[in-house]
């Protein structure tokens, strides 16, 4: 009886290991390949539980997801002008078919997919680059270059025929080398300073001009304003000599009398003043006829 159930024990054991060895796991985000002696013999690409021959086959993974390709130092390219540039680009790609995939790379390496990748696409970008002026690949036509370089990796049979898609370029960054860099950054500085020097020549002639024309609008006013302070003493004047002449007609004794005393009063309007006049002078008339002036 105990040889019995050390048997059935053992064939239970056994027949777990085998089951075990016989089921696996397929993650959504793999593929599952089948391998007998080397050879594929099946794929799954759907998640879920999958059975394979222990013992003969073996399960190998691949990555479903998509992948990125980016390489640490940016890539050195030349405009049509002949100007150098660093670009910073990366690459995301995935496995389409995972059989092109293993047979192509001779394993399937993912590491072995990017080295051959990145050279195309340096390709195709370092063509596109050099078919435009600096100002277009750094930012004027920037999506246009991205957007012909995917197209075009697509399109690459030698990228198919890996079993690989490529599902975007992308450029992170463009510069220009440290060297040029400075160069570029010297004229930049010369090209601002010409041109605030010829803004600030402009103001100054600008506020000359506005100076100038104020200049003359201030003459203008001042010789109207003059102009028209003489017409309008002009006019008082004349206002006053015909009051006088009206005055003088009315009455010329009287007339003559105010005026002698407007006369006295300005010649003795200090103590100290003197003057020398003959006696018998008109000027002293009125004083020399008071009781004529009384009657």
């Amino acid at each position: 009886m105990q040889r019995n159930a050390s048997f059935i024990l053992a064939a239970l054991f056994g027949l777990v290991l085998l089951l075990t060895s016989s089921v696996f796991t397929v993650d959504q985000r793999q593929y599952a390949v089948i391998f007998q002696f080397g050879e594929i013999r099946s794929v799954y690409s759907q998640p879920g539980l999958a059975l394979k021959m222990p013992l003969v086959q073996n399960v190998r993974f691949y990555d479903k997801r998509i992948l990125t390709l980016d390489t640490s130092e940016p890539d050195l390219f030349f405009t049509s002008e002949n100007n150098p540039i660093l670009v910073d680009a990366y690459v995301k790609w995935r496995i389409s078919d995972v059989r092109k995939f293993y047979i192509s790379l001779g394993g399937g390496d993912e590491g072995v997919a990017g080295t051959r990748i990145n050279p195309i696409i340096t390709s195709s970008l370092r063509e596109e680059i050099g078919r435009r002026v600096m100002r277009d690949a750094v930012t004027g036509e920037r999506d246009m270059i991205m957007n012909t370089v995917m197209k075009k990796a697509r399109a690459d049979r030698r990228i198919s025929d890996m079993g690989v898609e490529i599902v975007d370029v992308r450029i992170k960054r463009v510069e220009l080398p440290t060297t040029v860099s400075e160069s570029v950054y010297g004229n930049m500085a010369t090209e601002r300073t010409r041109v605030a020097n010829e803004l600030r020549s402009q103001g100054m002639a600008a506020a000359e001009k506005i100076k100038a024309d104020a200049d003359r609008q201030r003459e203008v006013i001042v010789a109207e304003a003059y102009r028209d302070a003489q017409k309008i003493k002009g006019e008082g004047d004349a206002k006053a000599a015909a009051t006088y002449n009206q005055a003088f007609s009315q009455n010329p004794e009287f007339y003559s009398f105010f005026r002698s005393l407007e006369a006295y009063r300005a010649s003795f309007k200090d103590k100290g003043d003197v003057i020398v006049v003959e006696p018998n002078s008109d000027f002293f008339k009125y004083l020399k006829s008071t009781g004529r002036g009384a009657k």
